[in-house]
């Protein structure tokens, strides 16, 4: 991943502690998928892939600070399996998992999700025919208009 002044501003801003565990994550996931294209999207590091989409269709996970605690989050996160019970989140679709520490980076369950994030297919959602994600409706979308923006 190519070094960026945006992406070394957000590293520089962030207190000691938080800076630390960030780094920490952002090589974790650097590490898992070296082929995820890094950029800063609603202030956070955001991760996809290139060949499935943009930052949203593609979107793997994001690393963002809020309230003081550095936050992994998943845009797709319902559809992620997580036998640990580490996502947090009621949102729609977007899940989350608290990272306090360093030691939870090392975590083998968190290189699990960022796995099992980069390996969803946004292709078979929906539609006719796509299967229910966990507790998300297949038809969730289907028929709704675009609007003009």
């Amino acid at each position: 991943m190519v070094r960026s002044r945006p992406i070394e501003s957000f590293l520089y801003s962030l207190p000691a502690d938080l800076g630390e565990i960030v780094v920490a994550l952002r090589d974790k996931i650097r590490r898992t998928l070296p082929e995820a294209a890094e950029s800063i999207l609603w202030g956070g590091l955001s991760y996809h892939r290139p060949d499935v989409g943009g930052r949203v269709k593609g979107a793997v996970c994001l690393i963002g600070v809020k309230g003081g605690e550095v936050r992994l989050d998943f845009i797709h996160g319902i559809r992620l399996v997580d036998p640990s019970g580490l996502l947090r989140g009621d949102r729609l679709s977007k899940r989350f998992v608290p990272i306090e520490t360093l030691a939870d980076v090392e975590r083998p369950e968190i290189a699990a999700l960022i796995r099992e994030a980069a390996a969803l297919d946004p292709t078979h959602w929906i539609g006719p025919g796509a299967l229910p994600s966990r507790g998300v409706p297949a038809t969730v979308g289907v028929g709704r208009k675009k609007s003009g923006r």
